[in-house]
């Protein structure tokens, strides 16, 4: 049988929203430890990076949320808690900031950890020679990060001060309610500026210059390979951490993971092949689900041809069967999707996508309607219409899913696609570069509020990878940054994803949820709707 969790997702504050959701973690079984305190866990790409302050990388989070740790962290119930930070402050009008740390924190070398170095790790995320993909993280809230970002002014006039080692104080432009949910984030985390300075862009490359902060140091990197981890004896919490060695590997292909699965060479893998579902479903206790704050939705550049055309864009929406495409090609228990916030964030009882327009989509196909859109941009009956390059990162699913839509496309459009692949890092870097016609792309939340999705299609934001621009989305998006008022707020998305969605910028597709695989008498971890993977207090029974 399937493992569903059921727990109720709170944050920090009481002004803050409720978010309800299903989240995956281990109860602890009652038996003793094991000898050998050791897991070996999949992903099925190589990250682009595992710099905590740069990538977006899905399988970097799993590396990162491990190796570092910020001031806030989340634990098993999915409640924001304190980590490097023992206490906060918030100033009264909600601008203000106290960050106190934990006495005598420590890097994995030893060497002291301090407010400065949390105020160093946040200027760097908004240097734009550092090429952070996580700049929308910090510079829209914090005092004077734009124009520090644009080099209007320099570090010292930017609201982040070490005050003494163990007090970081943050001032913001304007009360941000979800700041702490910013915070818990990997991209807060500290770097250390020695091993950042010294090694350069290489200092992720190597173990002995990749040092970090959280439950596990790296202790080596074998390329293309897997990441070993041991216990960090300088972590803040060691005492607490039961697992001596962790080992992430790489396998690409998710039905060649569920072999070694099942033959004992790993304990855990990141996501369960699409095929083998409702055979594990049926079968399997060690299939664990997750329900998850994010969306996958497709791409369509936007500034090139022939999605240059809304109408273009509106028929790929309305020719999509997304009941068919989760139930009979994915099998999974994903919700159809008709724009990009997840469900999940509550306020007053109700949830902000409740009452939301499907923009005239359904669960299935609106094949009249496609056919009348298509027809609108010119293209009657798909009479001389381009064939286009549907482009994905080499994965199974991936590839069901794109194939699965290119059929749909094909008979309810009757257009021609081909289909291209290549690894995850490649296909990154063509599409973050415009190099793509339609894509396959997703998001994760990074933080528990509406806006971890909106910057996607906000002008000139750094994961606007439709290269979308609409002015009055834009003047909305800013608006909510700075909405105190939770009931403003989610008036403010609705008004915001209805100006967007008239677009019909991407090809929203579905509300995920993860489904992935843990070897009984593995216990304490837990994987959060965030899609944030932790075994700091994870162990082996036996």
């Amino acid at each position: 049988m399937k493992k569903l969790r059921f727990n109720l997702l709170t944050a920090v504050l009481a002004v803050t929203a409720l978010f309800v959701f299903f989240p995956g973690g281990m109860a602890a079984p009652n038996r003793a430890m094991s000898a050998e305190q050791s897991i070996t866990f999949a992903i099925h790409s190589i990250p682009d990076s595992i710099d905590p302050g740069i990538t977006v990388n899905t399988y970097a989070k799993p590396i990162v949320n491990n190796a570092f740790e910020g001031l806030i962290t989340y634990d098993a119930n999915n409640n924001m808690i304190p980590a490097l930070a023992e206490s906060w402050e918030i100033s009264d009008d909600g601008l203000v900031y106290t960050f106190k740390l934990r006495s005598g924190l420590k890097w994995s070398d030893g060497t002291p950890l301090t407010a400065e170095d949390f105020r160093y790790s946040w200027i760097r995320v908004i240097t734009p020679e550092t090429g952070s993909r996580q700049t929308d993280q910090l510079r829209p809230y914090v005092l004077g990060g734009q124009e520090f970002f644009e080099g209007k002014i320099g570090e010292e006039e930017v609201g982040i001060a070490a005050e003494d080692a163990n007090t970081l104080k943050v001032t913001l432009k304007s009360p941000t309610p979800f700041f702490l949910g910013l915070v818990a984030t990997y991209t807060f985390s500290p770097v250390q500026r020695a091993a950042v300075e010294k090694y350069g862009e290489k200092w992720t490359l190597d173990a002995e210059s990749y040092v970090s902060n959280g439950p596990f140091k790296v202790t080596k990197i074998n390329f293309n390979e897997s990441y070993e981890f041991e216990k960090n004896e300088n972590y803040w919490n060691a005492a607490n951490v039961k697992l001596d060695k962790l080992k992430f590997i790489f396998i690409a292909d998710t039905s060649t993971a569920l072999t070694a699965f099942r033959a004992g060479e790993i304990d855990g893998f990141w996501e369960a092949p699409a095929n083998d579902l409702p055979t594990l479903r049926a079968e399997s206790d060690e299939l664990i689900t997750v329900m998850a704050y994010g969306t996958t939705y497709h791409l369509m550049n936007n500034t090139e041809p022939p999605f240059d055309n809304k109408f273009v864009r509106k028929a790929f929406n309305l020719a999509i069967d997304r009941k068919a495409l989760i139930e009979d090609v994915l099998g999974t228990n994903d919700i159809p999707a008709y724009a990009l916030v997840s469900p999940g964030y509550v306020v007053d009882g109700v949830d902000s996508t409740e009452g939301r327009s499907s923009y005239e989509m359904a669960p299935g196909a609106q094949q009249e309607a496609a056919r009348a859109a298509l027809a609108e941009a010119g293209y009657p009956d798909g009479k001389g219409f381009p064939t286009i390059v549907y482009y994905y990162s080499t994965n199974d699913t991936f590839k069901k899913t794109v194939e699965a839509l290119t059929a749909m496309l094909k008979t309810n459009l009757n257009i021609d696609i081909t289909l291209k692949t290549a690894d995850w890092a490649v296909f990154y870097e063509d599409v973050r570069a415009g190099k793509y016609q339609l894509a396959q792309m997703g998001w994760g939340g990074g933080f528990l509020h509406p806006m971890t999705f909106l910057p996607l299609m906000e002008t000139n934001g750094v994961n606007n990878l439709s290269k979308y621009s609409n002015p009055a989305y834009d003047a909305l998006v800013t608006e909510i940054q700075s909405t105190t008022d939770p009931k403003k707020a989610v008036e403010l998305v609705r008004r915001a994803e209805d100006t967007m969605m008239g677009d019909y910028p991407c090809l929203p597709l579905f509300h995920r949820s993860y489904a992935y695989m843990m070897r009984k008498g593995t216990a304490g971890y837990f994987r959060t709707p965030l899609n944030d993977l932790y075994f700091r207090d994870a162990y082996v029974t036996e």
